[in-house]
């Protein structure tokens, strides 16, 4: 994965943000923008060039504010992306576009689903989030400690938060195998099977070494944004939207998707019985491949 790169490129929004941006796969292909996970990067994962081309996609990814090469966003929502995804689409050249996020991708890419119903023809969603004032929903429940400890943090301020990521942060520096290590107790033995391939580790360590080489603004900024309003209503999406998750997730517990797709009106829920939360990085190829079938390319 990550291999076949056609452009690395910054693109300078009008508020004098810079956000960087990768270009992978066919460059004639039809676009599909793949937001990252929390943390995580423009680097990865996703499939390799020569997969991407063969599918007939061009795939675009960028650092979302804060992480990797792209400025900060302070005190960002989870909507503005949307304005973020609307300047890179423009600067390339794109019409329209599917989107895709994965895990604290998710929510980003419902952001663009809503906000730009005349760019974005569809959407995925793969083990997301739904808001955390969802009516009816115990966002909390089934949810591993640490990101309960993470969240809480967040609605408690930025400094408790930030002292949390932080610490996170160093110990990944000093050993870049930690934020995986530290993740082994907490996954299900599908998970396990995922991160033992030793390609996948070494991707996603290069994704948060990318992520956290300058700071740790976007993760901060990131886990403020799911614990605040988002900006939008999911109910509001009319374009078609897959919600992929597996049963077992206790990363982005099963019930926030199954929320999200009692309220989007045109949504199709896919839950896995035999996966969890990384049980999307093997999903990811089939999920480009039905966002752009019958799709025209640019």
């Amino acid at each position: 994965m990550g291999e076949g790169q056609r452009l690395t490129d910054t693109v300078e929004m009008r508020d004098g943000r810079s956000l960087a941006v990768k270009v992978s796969g066919d460059p004639e292909g039809s676009p599909v923008f793949l937001l990252h996970g929390t943390p995580g990067s423009r680097l990865g994962p996703h499939p390799r060039g020569q997969l991407l081309h063969r599918m007939g996609v061009e795939l675009i990814t960028f650092d979302r504010p804060g992480y990797g090469g792209s400025d900060p966003l302070p005190d960002r929502r989870v909507a503005d992306v949307a304005e973020d995804v609307l300047a890179i689409a423009d600067h390339l050249g794109i019409g329209r576009f599917a989107v895709v996020g994965r895990s604290g991708g998710g929510p980003h890419a419902l952001a663009c689903a809503a906000l730009l119903p005349d760019r974005v023809s569809r959407a995925a969603v793969l083990v997301g989030l739904a808001p955390q004032d969802a009516e009816g929903l115990d966002w909390f429940d089934g949810m591993v400690e640490s990101n309960v400890l993470h969240f809480t943090a967040a609605g408690a301020g930025l400094g408790p938060l930030a002292g949390r990521l932080m610490a996170s942060a160093d110990a990944f520096h000093a050993d870049p195998t930690s934020l995986i290590d530290g993740l082994l107790a907490n996954l299900t033995e599908d998970d396990l099977h995922v991160v033992a391939d030793p390609g996948i580790r070494s991707m996603l360590i290069r994704s948060y070494q990318e992520a956290l080489r300058t700071s740790v603004d976007g993760w901060i900024d990131d886990a403020r944004a799911f614990c605040r309003p988002w900006g939008f209503d999911p109910a509001t999406v009319r374009i078609p939207v897959l919600l992929w998750h597996g049963e077992r997730d206790m990363f982005s517990p099963v019930a926030h998707a199954r929320w999200l797709g009692a309220r989007i009106p045109d949504a199709t829920l896919v839950v896995k019985r035999d996966a969890a939360h990384l049980g999307a990085l093997e999903v990811l190829p089939d999920v480009l491949g039905m966002l752009v079938a019958d799709v025209p390319s640019h």
